[in-house]
Parts: C-alpha cells; sequence; structure tokens
C-alpha cells in the first residue's frame, strides 16, 4: 500500500475525531438559536468559563483571591483542600445552570421581540463580561486541567495498524475518550429533542413562539432550559479543549472554529452541526495533508472559512438548512 495512502487514512482518523469535537461546540450555537432566535456569540467564552470555573474548584482556589488580596492586605489563594472531578463537574454544572437562569432573567428576557441584530449584540456583550469575569474570579494565568482522562498515543492502535501496515498510527487516547464522549452527548441531545416532552416544546417555540405560547409552554422555562443545555455542552467542549490545550483565555475562539461548521450545516439543525463538523475536521486535515505543502502549509487555519464562503454563496441555508423565501 502506498505511504502516502497510509498517512492519508492516519489523518482522516485524527480529521474526523477534531470534527466530532467542532461539531459538539457548533451544537451549542444550535440550540440556542432553533429556540430563541438568537445567535449566541459568547458560546466560546462559556466553554471558557465553566473550564476555568472547574479547575478553581478542584483546585480549591478562593474566588476573588485577587480582589481580596488588593482590597484587604491578604495573601491567601486556596482553601488547602483538593476536589475529586466528578463532584466539581457535578458543581460546576449547577453554577452554568445559575449562569442561564441569570443570563435570561438579567438579560433576554428584557430583549423579547427586538431585532436579530440587537440580540446578537446582547451576546457580545454578554461575551466580554464573561471572559472579565472569569479573570476576576479565578484569575488569568493559565491553568492545567486534569480530571482523570488518559492521555499519550494509544499503544494499541499503534501496534495493529504497524502489524497492518508497517507504520504506526499516532492517535492519542485523550482524542479517543473525547470524541467517544462527544458521540454519546450528541445522541443524547438528538433523543431529547426528538423525543421528550421538553425537546418537542423546545422546537415548538423555535416554530412559532406565539402558537406556543397559545398551548401553555412558557418560554421563559424553554430558554433556561436551552441556555443550561447549551452551557452543558459548553462545560464538555472546555473540558476537552482544556485538556488537550490548558485553561488559558485563547480557548474562547474556539467559537470561532463552530461557525464555519454552522454555515455548512445550517443554524438550526442538530445533524446540520454533526455533518458540518466532520465535514470541516476531515476537509481540513486532508487539506493541510495534500495541498498544505505546495502552498507553504498553515492552510488549517483558512481552509474551514473558505469552505465557509463558497457555502454562502451557492447555498447560504447550509446542508440541512431550510431557504427562507420572503415575499414582499
Amino acid at each position: 500500500m502506498p505511504d502516502t495512502l497510509i498517512f492519508g487514512m492516519e489523518v482522516f482518523l485524527n480529521g474526523l475525531m477534531a470534527g466530532v469535537l467542532y461539531a459538539l461546540v457548533a451544537l451549542g450555537f444550535v440550540l440556542i438559536y432553533k429556540a430563541s432566535g438568537i445567535f449566541n456569540y459568547s458560546q466560546g467564552v462559556l466553554a471558557l468559563f465553566a473550564a476555568l470555573t472547574l479547575v478553581g474548584i478542584m483546585d480549591g482556589q478562593v474566588p476573588f483571591s485577587h480582589m481580596i488580596n488588593a482590597v484587604f492586605g491578604t495573601d491567601i489563594h486556596h482553601f488547602g483542600w483538593q476536589v475529586p472531578a466528578v463532584f466539581a463537574i457535578l458543581l460546576t454544572m449547577v453554577v452554568m445552570v445559575v449562569l442561564a437562569w441569570a443570563v435570561q432573567r438579567l438579560i433576554f428576557r428584557h430583549l423579547i421581540g427586538q431585532e436579530p441584530i440587537i440580540l446578537f449584540m446582547a451576546t457580545i456583550g454578554l461575551a466580554y463580561f464573561l471572559e472579565g469575569l472569569g479573570d476576576i474570579i479565578w484569575g488569568s494565568d493559565i491553568k492545567k486541567l486534569d480530571v482523570g482522562l488518559p492521555q499519550g498515543i494509544n499503544a494499541s492502535i499503534d501496534e495493529l495498524t504497524y502489524q497492518w501496515f508497517g507504520y504506526g498510527f499516532f492517535i492519542d487516547n485523550l482524542d479517543i475518550w473525547a470524541t467517544a464522549i462527544a458521540v454519546i452527548l450528541v445522541a443524547v441531545l438528538v433523543a431529547f429533542s426528538q423525543y421528550t416532552k421538553q425537546g418537542r416544546a423546545m422546537r415548538a417555540v423555535a416554530d412559532d413562539h406565539q402558537a406556543a405560547l397559545s398551548v401553555g409552554i412558557s418560554l421563559n422555562f424553554i430558554w433556561i432550559m436551552v441556555w443550561s443545555v447549551a452551557g452543558f455542552v459548553a462545560l464538555v467542549a472546555g473540558i476537552m479543549w482544556g485538556t488537550k490545550s490548558g485553561v488559558q483565555f485563547s480557548l474562547s475562539l474556539i467559537a470561532l472554529k463552530a461557525l464555519p461548521v454552522l454555515m455548512l450545516g445550517g443554524f438550526t439543525s442538530i445533524p446540520g452541526a454533526i455533518v458540518g463538523g466532520l465535514i470541516i475536521g476531515v476537509g481540513e486535515k486532508l487539506f493541510e495533508f495534500l495541498v498544505g505543502p505546495l502552498v507553504g502549509g498553515a492552510t488549517e487555519n483558512w481552509f474551514a472559512y473558505v469552505l465557509a464562503l463558497i457555502f454562502l454563496v451557492f447555498r447560504p441555508q447550509g446542508l440541512f438548512g431550510e431557504k427562507i423565501i420572503e415575499r414582499v
């Protein structure tokens, strides 16, 4: 078997796993957009805030310690205990639900009926507020996140592929676990959206707010639920990316990777987010492998956006989005 084909297979597998993570981030956008029509620019910062909170709880860090020390002249930073990862994740989930309630109660409840651009600008303000709040509460230093997921090359895959092809594939254990967790979460979200009472209510709200109100569906409850689910998705994404590259403020930029995914799959489609993520993940890896050496490399930085631009020109609603026709 040609070496190029073997290397391409390894790149393809890594692209699939990256694509699942892109799809997971994109799902947060889709859930909120479907239920409220809000394009949530702050989704990436939600992932950062969740990861910062998780690390802070696990390490027993004192919230607002820098501010407390500056005001009172003290020198406190930690409580002196370590919180197990599972318990810390549960506490962080509670924090994200409370945050979802506060966002809906204090911000978007007052913006019902406003133009989409106003709602979009509100999410931009929310993103910068949460980024600053996370800095004040937990500090801006780079943090290591370890929730017990295995890392490093998978020896079994390396040995098996070496026996088959004479070349061992480098597949990271963390990528395998992240992919498995993301697949399970995506399947749960799809099942929740399609087969539960709350999921059907969410889809009803997405189709027509007034009709949903007329049959007794509470918009406030649905929106708080959707923001809570999006916060949980952000937590999972923050754990995966934070474990991989450290918890730092560049983590919020993962939202930018989700934008081409949404443009390909459609802003209102959960299956579209999945397919779009896989296309972007595999496409950027294979493009870098095959074309990158011919153009000087670094094509992963722009391939997804060029592909999204092509879709915007020829199919702006995406692969699974609904074409909207307005008559005036």
